[in-house]
C-alpha cells in the first residue's frame, strides 16, 4: 500500500461545488433565468483575474455582491471564471470574475446558498437561506431595472 498526501475532502468538495455553481451560471447563459430564480454572487474584488471597472473596485476594494435578476446581458461562462455585463446607473459594465474568486452563491427564491471560505482545511459548506434573509422579501416591487451590489451579511453565519 502506498503512502501519500491524505485526501483533502474539504478542497474536493468546494472543487464540486464551483462545478454545480458554473453550471447553473451555464443553464441560464442558454436559456434565461427561470420562474422566480435570481442570484445574489459575492466575490473578492482583489482576488487575481477580477476584471471590474477601476471605480467599482475603489467602491468595493475587498468584496462586491452582483445580482443577477431582471437586467443583466452576456453572461458567459468558462471552465475557470464567468462574464456578465451589468448596468450601473444606465452605463453596461462588463465584469470578469474568476470561479475561485467567488465567495458565495445564493438564490433566495428557492432558499439556497453555498459559501466558500478558503483556509487550511477548508470547510466550503452549503447553507439554506431563510426566507426572511432574501434582501427584496421576495417582493416584486423590490426589482430594479440596475444592477446594484448589496451585503450579504443577512446571509452570514454567526
Amino acid at each position: 500500500m502506498s503512502v501519500g498526501a491524505p485526501l483533502n475532502y474539504g478542497n474536493l468538495m468546494q472543487k464540486a461545488m464551483r462545478k454545480m455553481m458554473a453550471d447553473v451560471l451555464s443553464k441560464v447563459a442558454e436559456n434565461g433565468l427561470p420562474g422566480e430564480h435570481h442570484f445574489y454572487i459575492s466575490c473578492e474584488t482583489g482576488h487575481p483575474g477580477v476584471d471590474i471597472p477601476d471605480w467599482l473596485r475603489e467602491t468595493y476594494p475587498e468584496e462586491m455582491t452582483i445580482v443577477l435578476q431582471d437586467w443583466y446581458d452576456e453572461l458567459a461562462v468558462a471552465s475557470d471564471r464567468f462574464s456578465v455585463t451589468l448596468n450601473f446607473s444606465d452605463t453596461p459594465q462588463k465584469l470578469v470574475i474568476p470561479l475561485e474568486a467567488v465567495r458565495t452563491f445564493v438564490d433566495p427564491s428557492v432558499k439556497f446558498g453555498l459559501k466558500f471560505e478558503e483556509h487550511d482545511g477548508d470547510t466550503s459548506e452549503a447553507f439554506e437561506v431563510d426566507e426572511q434573509d432574501d434582501p427584496d422579501g421576495g417582493d416584486d416591487e423590490a426589482k430594479g431595472g440596475s444592477a446594484e451590489v448589496v451585503s450579504l451579511d443577512t446571509f452570514r453565519k454567526h
